[in-house]
């Protein structure tokens, strides 16, 4: 066989891998391996193996995804997630669709400080759609919400899309957090709007909220500078070259500490909880980074990235048109591959062809974010549809699905304005340069 033939079949085992739910990670390792000693030798796969593993988890450049990782899992121990959806809350609850606004508000508040899409739609579902149905809310529109706007966390910073996308392009994680700040506000205002809209033609979806007094609004609305205050350090700081993304992370990490400390929200139970857990999801994001490492190594052999990069490019189309080709191929694979999969594994093939193209890497690092961000809702993987599903079990899958489909067009238009005007996203990363 050739070796364009044993990396087509090394894929076919990879999905056929993924169907049999082995975790991505051990997948890539496994097919990456195999393929690897087939066309080499047994003994040089191992050493392969061994080095990339080693070298992975050995890399200091890494440690920036732990820290902001742990920064999420102890924002979330600090109650943080509480005080922004009141926040919200006291804001826009009385408008029609309200309480959706609010879910989408204080998940955009959320993703600020957790970096984690998972994270945000778990935290904001267990708030939020308890109110919403207490007060009446369609759950289509409510468990839709909640899923669509928990895609915030990975396009507002920090986002672990973006550290994983820096790595693997080695683009500054500074500019990349400054990037998809603009777009991540865009989002967050057409989802909202998308709420409005659908509560406004049909009232009966969400039902207006009980008005707040206004001494309960300034109270709700002073609990969330906290958050404020630590997106200002953690991010600003990292923009503006004083600390490097692995301190922002740890002080953003020691910042979440003493506001659940102040809150009285951490106990020593609650801290090694939200370690265990930070730890737990780091270590999955690094070896899937290891995975991907080693299937790579196996795909180049078999020059299979080369002749897809080679035949995108001899596409007869314009560079935007191309560029539409790979975001379809991001939108596509998002169908089947969860966000932080379809990166490691797209990214090394297509992020070549971009930089020969002219295009600006860091813009284009926001345009995957915002492919990815499909990825985690749109069947038959939609990973946030699933983390909806278990807080609410007694709401149908294919409602949630449902759901979230006016929220696509949301995305699409996002991706339409950058491609029409780059500046959007490059805006705030050129103040720096």
């Amino acid at each position: 066989m050739t070796s364009v033939q044993v990396g087509l079949i090394g894929i076919g085992a990879l999905f056929l891998l993924f169907a049999l739910r082995m975790p991505v990670a051990f997948a890539m390792a496994v097919v990456g391996f195999a393929g690897f000693a087939y066309l080499t030798s047994f003994s040089a796969a191992a050493s392969l193996l061994a080095r990339d593993f080693f070298s992975q988890f050995s890399s200091y450049g890494l440690s920036a995804i732990t820290m902001f990782v742990l920064m999420g899992s102890y924002a979330l121990m600090a109650g943080l997630g509480e005080r922004l959806y009141r926040a919200a809350y006291s804001l826009a609850g009385r408008l029609p669709g309200g309480l959706g606004i609010s879910t989408v508000l204080a998940c955009a508040g959320f993703a600020a400080i957790s970096g984690s899409t998972t994270a945000t739609a778990a935290t904001m579902g267990k708030i939020a759609l308890p109110e919403m149905e207490k007060y009446g809310y369609d759950r289509m529109l409510a468990s839709g919400a909640v899923a669509a706007a928990g895609t915030l966390g990975i396009l507002i910073p920090p986002s672990t899309v973006f550290l994983l996308y820096a790595f693997l392009t080695q683009q500054p994680i500074g500019e990349l957090f400054a990037a998809g700040i603009v777009p991540g506000l865009i989002l967050t205002a057409l989802f909202a709007l998308t709420v409005y809209l659908m509560c406004r033609i049909r009232p009966e979806l969400g039902p207006r909220a009980q008005p707040v007094p206004w001494r309960e609004r300034l109270k709700a609305g002073a609990g969330a500078w906290q958050v404020a205050v630590l997106f200002l350090v953690v991010v600003g700081g990292m923009f503006y070259g004083w600390f490097s993304p692995t301190q922002a992370g740890a002080i953003g990490s020691a910042g979440a500490i003493l506001v659940g400390i102040a809150n009285r929200r951490i106990s020593w139970r609650a801290f090694v909880e939200g370690t265990r857990d930070g730890l737990r999801t780091s270590v999955m994001i690094l070896s899937l980074i290891a995975g991907a490492t080693v299937f790579g190594r196996f795909m180049a052999v078999t020059r299979i990235p080369f002749l897809i990069a080679g035949w995108v490019e001899s596409l007869p189309l314009s560079p935007d048109a191309i560029l539409v080709v790979i975001a379809l191929i991001f939108f596509v694979g998002g169908f089947f591959m969860d966000s932080m999969a379809l990166v490691t594994l797209l990214v090394p093939v297509v992020f070549p062809v971009v930089q020969r193209l002219g295009f600006d890497p860091v813009w284009f690092g926001v345009i995957v974010v915002i492919t990815a961000e499909m990825g985690v809702i749109t069947p038959p993987v939609g990973v946030n549809v699933y983390v909806i599903k278990g807080i609410a079990p007694h709401i149908p899958l294919e409602s949630i699905f449902r759901g979230i489909m006016p929220y696509l067009a949301s995305l699409f238009v996002v991706i339409g304005l950058l491609l029409a005007y780059p500046q959007l996203a490059l805006w705030l990363p050129g103040l720096g340069r």
